[in-house]
């Protein structure tokens, strides 16, 4: 075990939260650090809040560079890169180029799934423990086209072949899997291993459970200085005073490179906007979480309200709402459920969130190179809430060297040095 029993965690997300939660259970002493107020709105909060064994096939895969130079000239379409000079944009760009071939997702996949079922797994026993609707119902890829329902078959059969369950449905299976929604849709594939939560539930849960174990979380906290020498952090400051450390955790989501650049580290990760919009009352309520296959956009039932997100706007770190991209997930709607209208989004408030986008779009989990003492948990992007508890579990592994259970060479923090 290792002799420093005492962890900062930079990042009060769910990665953040869940890695305190499991480095308690373990017997270390934990101070996290948010910069938002502790009612204040991060990624973790406002989206889709569905856990994935489905998405075992990461980002940079086949056919996505394709289709992102067509949905580039779309203002209204998924996929979004907004241009400009930036050499670390220029970067991440090549390096999801190298990546978005059928090797790399042969790589990846089962690994990818391991980790999405493990995680599952923690989030069905966190839930036994805790007062959170944990909904183990499945989710449905609803497809529009019989072109869209071919390609899902295919994931499909990729998943059978992993050992994962997936059933392809027609049209007619599609309406009995869910009849409190009208679907008008070609077939869907339906994935029974998927499961939904309400986000905003789970992490307060989370701090709770992190303060009764006897975590100190502290929000409000911007880092403002890293002491690092000889390949070690030996402190952090925060309003002016300095606070000696003996393990850090970045877990700062989309702005974790930013932290890790300085100690002369250049991740490569982007942001990629999301946005979301909830209805309180919407005509139909679903039982099942789904996601639009074509339109990509991912729709969840949270406590008698309907959340629809979707959009990947890789960009700076603003959150700026795009009204383009906004309006590409309500026109989407009524097409898949043609009970709902345009005008029901009306007088919704649309949120936005950063993902955390890594260009080959595997998490980075592990120690940062060259700094004994320093960790990163970040790059989920779509998977950050599927990913939370896992990725959890083996950050407090790795701070009390635990074997993870888990090859962790293709998450490495250096991967790309």
């Amino acid at each position: 075990m290792s002799d420093t029993r005492h962890v900062f965690i930079i990042g009060g997300g769910v990665i953040g939260l869940c890695s305190a939660y499991y480095a308690l259970q373990q017997g270390m002493q934990v101070t996290l650090w948010e910069r938002d107020a502790e009612k204040g709105d991060n990624c973790s909060l406002g989206n889709a809040g569905m856990v994935v064994p489905s998405h075992f096939i990461p980002l940079a895969a086949p056919g996505m560079i394709t289709k992102g130079l067509r949905w580039m000239f779309n203002p209204q379409s998924p996929f979004y890169v907004k241009p400009r000079l930036s050499p670390a944009l220029m970067r991440w760009g090549w390096l999801f180029y190298r990546h978005a071939n059928s090797r790399h997702v042969d790589a990846c996949k089962q690994l990818l799934l391991d980790l999405n079922l493990q995680s599952r797994a923690l989030f069905a026993e966190l839930a036994r423990e805790s007062s959170f609707d944990f909904h183990q119902r499945g989710l449905l890829m609803l497809c529009k086209t019989q072109h869209g329902l071919d390609e899902e078959s295919a994931v499909a059969a990729m998943a059978h072949e992993l050992g994962a369950r997936a059933e392809v449905l027609d049209a007619a299976a599609t309406a009995k899997m869910d009849p409190s929604i009208t679907m008008n849709v070609a077939g869907s594939v339906w994935f029974p291993d998927d499961c939904h939560l309400n986000p905003n539930t789970f992490s307060t849960i989370m701090r709770e459970r992190v303060r009764a174990a006897g975590g100190e979380i502290c929000y409000g906290k911007s880092l403002e200085k890293i002491e690092h020498a000889q390949g070690k952090v030996t402190a952090i400051h925060s309003d002016g005073t300095r606070h000696a450390v003996d393990q850090l955790l970045i877990a700062g989501g989309s702005w974790s490179a930013e932290i890790l650049r300085e100690l002369g580290i250049r991740l490569p990760l982007q942001a990629g906007k999301g946005y979301s919009l909830t209805l309180k009352q919407p005509k139909q309520l679903p039982q099942l979480c789904s996601i639009f296959s074509e339109a990509k956009v991912a729709i969840t039932p949270m406590n008698g309200t309907l959340r629809f997100a979707g959009t990947m706007e890789v960009g700076d770190l603003s959150l700026r709402i795009n009204p383009q991209r906004v309006k590409g997930i309500v026109r989407a709607v009524q097409p898949y459920f043609p009970a709902f209208s345009e005008e029901d989004f009306a007088d919704v408030t649309p949120w936005a969130g950063l993902r955390p986008v890594s260009p080959d779009g595997m998490p980075y989990l592990g120690r940062a190179p060259r700094h004994q003492n320093v960790l990163n948990a970040t790059g989920h992007a779509m998977m950050g809430l599927s990913l939370a508890p896992i990725t959890g579990k083996i950050i407090a592994d790795l701070l009390t060297d635990v074997p993870t259970g888990f090859a962790l060479e293709r998450l490495s923090v250096g991967r790309f040095d």
